[in-house]
């Protein structure tokens, strides 16, 4: 009897999948820190037999290489991915064994990317289950603007007649699980739910329902921003990523800190955006250890620039030091943890800001007050109402468009809260007067505040 199991990673929006029989297993695209891998097996008691990619990865870096040296697994990468490193390649309809009636079959499923392919798990003759990677997703399917952007339109035409050959080739039970499209800025699009089958992507599946014409001028016109980070993660995934460390940083004490910062270093602030508010060190910015981490900071922060982690436990900053490590942030130059007033010099003071919510922003706006209403969410959540005279600067493009922001109290919001708090660290640290909405953007029209779309 075959199983599978799943691993998660909710700050980057993927999944890997460990899959096999009762004595050995194969992984599809695993995660850099592969000992969440080797313990998963472990626990199984099953041998890591296959390690296999459905493609070169933009959104992360892979734990694949790593893990198949470790394992002496075979390690499977599409034929047409060009990598400098040495590999199985497959190509479309090869096999291999994974347990006794146990196989994985290559499924050519160009679109996400042009060397992208698919495993069908195969039990006694019978697809039970396709790893479907950044090809048929939950509702959606990946976005096709990774590679280059002259490929866009080829590909996403690629993408429909991909999902429509797993959907010609596949019983309507089989389960799809892929590896994008829990949050991933990899989907073309946000679907609800986290398990599906063939028949139900047949039933609701824009890939599936509408024709190619349609489907692809509707997936064109729905791309957002991609992340910046993505241009660092498919080089360093094709030229072979080296194995990760991920003993404690270095403890760093006030003056180290303050020295940092100084250098022009970031100082990233893991605490609620509550705690944040309430007492930080002045020029830090705030990135929730519990929100998503490693999406935000890789997107905003220069690349290489070094990075030291504050937090209120050794646990916290382990754990953001893990899922940093997934996007190629691999070593903080230094960390500290507990009580932030040993995070400042004799003689300091924490900096703290306001939090507010719509309702506060809609009675500052009736009193006249001095205020500058900045909107941070993407260019997509705009295109469905702004705030009436709101600036709009989405957050990973404030950090180098400060000088944009108009005099006066900024009022910063997005739609949840979660990216008003790392923008309003990054104002405050440039010296701004802010004030953070923290509060989910329907309550805006609840407060009375009109909303208004662009042209």
């Amino acid at each position: 009897m075959f199983f599978v199991g799943t691993l998660e990673f909710e700050g980057l929006g993927n999944r890997s999948y460990l899959a096999g029989g009762p004595g050995a297993a194969a992984v599809i695209d695993p995660p850099r820190d592969i000992d969440r891998v080797i313990g998963a097996a472990a626990r199984r008691k099953v041998r890591i037999a296959f390690v296999a990619e459905t493609h070169v990865h933009n959104d992360y870096v892979s734990g694949g290489l790593e893990l198949a040296r470790v394992t002496g697994a075979r390690y499977l990468v599409p034929a047409g991915a060009q990598v400098s490193f040495d590999r199985t390649p497959v190509a479309d309809g090869d096999t291999v064994t994974v347990d006794e009636g146990l196989r994985l079959r290559a499924i050519a499923t160009p679109g996400h990317t042009p060397h992208h392919t698919s495993y069908a798990l195969v039990e006694d003759g019978r697809d039970v289950a396709a790893f479907t990677g950044g090809s048929l997703l939950v509702g959606a399917v990946g976005r096709p603007d990774l590679v280059e952007p002259r490929l866009t339109e080829r590909l996403a035409r690629a993408q429909h007649a991909s999902a429509h050959r797993l959907a010609d080739e596949l019983d309507d039970e089989v389960q799809v699980l892929p590896t994008h499209g829990f949050g991933s800025f990899c989907s073309s699009s946000q679907a609800e739910g986290d398990a599906t089958t063939i028949g139900k992507e047949r039933e609701t599946n824009d890939a599936l329902t509408l024709d190619v014409d349609t489907f692809v001028a509707r997936m064109l016109a729905g791309l957002d921003d991609v992340p910046a980070y993505y241009a660092h993660m498919g080089p360093v995934n094709a030229e072979g990523p080296g194995p990760v460390d991920l003993t404690p940083p270095r403890r760093a004490d006030a003056a180290e800190i303050a020295a940092r910062l100084a250098a022009g270093e970031w100082v990233v602030d893991l605490r609620s955006r509550t705690a944040f508010a309430e007492g930080h060190v002045a020029g830090s910015f705030n990135f929730e250890g519990d929100g998503r981490l490693a999406t935000y900071l890789a997107w905003l922060i220069p690349w290489g620039k070094p990075v030291s982690l504050l937090g209120e436990t050794p646990e916290q900053i382990g754990a953001a030091q893990r899922e940093l490590a997934r996007v190629g942030i691999d070593r903080p130059a230094a960390a500290a943890a507990g009580d932030p007033a040993g995070w400042i010099r004799d003689g300091e003071r924490l900096a703290s800001f306001r939090r507010a919510r719509f309702a506060d922003l809609a009675a500052a706006r009736r009193r006249g007050d001095d205020l500058v209403v900045l909107d941070v969410r993407r260019r997509s959540e705009r295109r469905d109402g702004g705030i009436d005279g709101s600036v709009h600067i989405p957050v990973h493009e404030l950090h180098g468009r400060l000088g944009d922001v108009p005099d006066g109290t900024v009022w910063v919001h997005c739609a949840t809260g979660m990216r008003a708090a790392i923008a309003a660290s990054l104002l405050d640290a440039a010296g701004r007067d802010v004030v953070a909405v923290d509060d989910r953007f329907d309550a805006a029209t609840e407060a009375g505040l009109a909303l208004s779309r662009p042209g």
